[in-house]
């Protein structure tokens, strides 16, 4: 197992229990606890954890304005489950609006069979990775928030109001059943608003960890989602909740 993906396991693992040890993760992985620990001083250095006493814990990101990097580091497994559902929703010869999610960067590795595709986005990033596919792709333009690599700004929100798509396809920072969708800064809520003003649909990708999760700034109600697609079976509340405001739900 590469470093990388081990990191990635561990970081999932302290997302579960908030604690986890240098011993255990010894024997969990068969590697040395001097391995163990260099793992974990990476991920501090990349301020994912914060090193305790024999082991480490999950720094609090209920708030926080993570880097693309950072975010693309956690819950991997899940995101590749969310992908995996989500990409029977895209017909070929569609049009998308996605965002700067991590999220969404997966579902787009899993749409490189389908044909004429025309990708509209305000990620840098994506727009990167895939300029080899044969997608159609437009950047949204505007003002760049490095660490994210995300376009935002008046002028990425007047670009994005000119295109009128099948499907706007978002994460977020956080959900909850009573305030909406979230996420972390008004700059991108804001591009994300506009996307689903433009749009027939509405999928959102949603990892389990942001349910019941408060962030930053509102970016709608659940109202404006067609689609949920998350990898775990929520609870009796949230099902109720989401036939309520007519959201499919796909897990």
């Amino acid at each position: 197992m590469l470093g990388l993906e081990r990191r990635q396991k561990i970081l999932e693992k302290i997302k579960q229990e908030h604690r986890v040890y240098v011993s255990e993760l010894s024997k969990i992985f068969d590697v040395t606890e001097e391995t163990i620990r260099r793992d974990l001083d990476k991920l501090e250095e990349e301020d994912l954890i914060r090193r305790d006493y024999g082991g480490a814990v999950l720094n609090s990101y209920i708030s926080e304005d993570l880097s693309f990097l950072k975010r693309s580091l956690i819950n991997g497994d899940l995101k590749n489950r969310i992908a995996q559902k989500a990409q029977s929703l895209i017909d070929d010869d569609s049009t998308i609006m996605m965002d700067s999610s991590s999220t969404c960067l997966t579902l787009l590795n899993f749409l490189r069979t389908r044909k004429n595709l025309t990708v509209i986005t305000n990620s840098i990033r994506l727009a990167y990775d895939f300029s080899g596919a044969s997608f159609k792709i437009i950047s949204a333009g505007g003002f760049l928030r490095g660490k994210s690599f995300a376009l935002t700004g008046a002028l990425t929100c007047d670009n994005l109001k000119n295109y009128f798509v099948d499907y706007a396809i978002l994460s977020c920072k956080g959900i909850d059943i009573e305030r909406g969708v979230m996420e972390s800064n008004d700059e991108e809520s804001a591009v994300k608003q506009v996307m689903i003003a433009q749009a027939k649909k509405v999928i959102l990708l949603v990892d389990s960890s942001k349910f019941d999760k408060i962030s930053f700034a509102k970016t709608c109600d659940f109202s404006k989602i067609s689609i949920l697609v998350t990898d775990h079976e929520p609870s009796d509340d949230w099902k109720t909740s989401l036939d309520t405001h007519q959201v499919r739900l796909l897990y």
